[in-house]
């Protein structure tokens, strides 16, 4: 069970980074965009599985936790796609259809939280949707 709880939380921190990476997409991470990350791990994430943090907090609240902190660590979003792509092809059997169809929706809103979808967000959803269905 713990291995699986690792894999849990290793899950929601690197959908945190892949966020993070759509949101910076532009080069700036925009108050709405991560209003609208909080909103959908509230409405969508916490109902996914039961798993929780070391501190008995649901897990999917690790989206936003490493969201937050790599928004202090201002690097370049490329890196943490590239990140989640290799969690993805390391447990691809954790991304059920129902997740990715969540994933890219998450995405996707993010995204166009501010002022529609530009070229670069645009461009890293392709990435996405092309990663799910090779």
């Amino acid at each position: 069970m713990l291995n699986s709880e690792k894999i849990g939380n290793e899950f929601y921190q690197n959908l945190g980074k892949l966020f993070y990476a759509v949101a910076m997409a532009d080069n700036n991470v925009r108050p709405k965009e991560v209003e609208r990350l909080r909103k959908y791990v509230r409405q969508f994430w916490l109902d996914v599985d039961d798993f929780e943090d070391e501190f008995h907090t649901d897990s999917a609240y690790q989206i936003e936790i490493v969201f937050d902190w790599l928004e202090s660590e201002e690097k370049d979003g490329d890196d943490y796609f590239k990140e989640f792509e290799e969690f993805y092809n390391e447990h691809p059997e954790k991304f059920s259809d129902k997740l990715k169809k969540l994933i890219v929706e998450t995405a996707e809103s993010i995204a166009s939280s501010f002022a529609g979808k530009n070229k670069s967000e645009m461009l890293i959803i392709f990435k996405l949707k092309k990663l799910f269905n090779h």
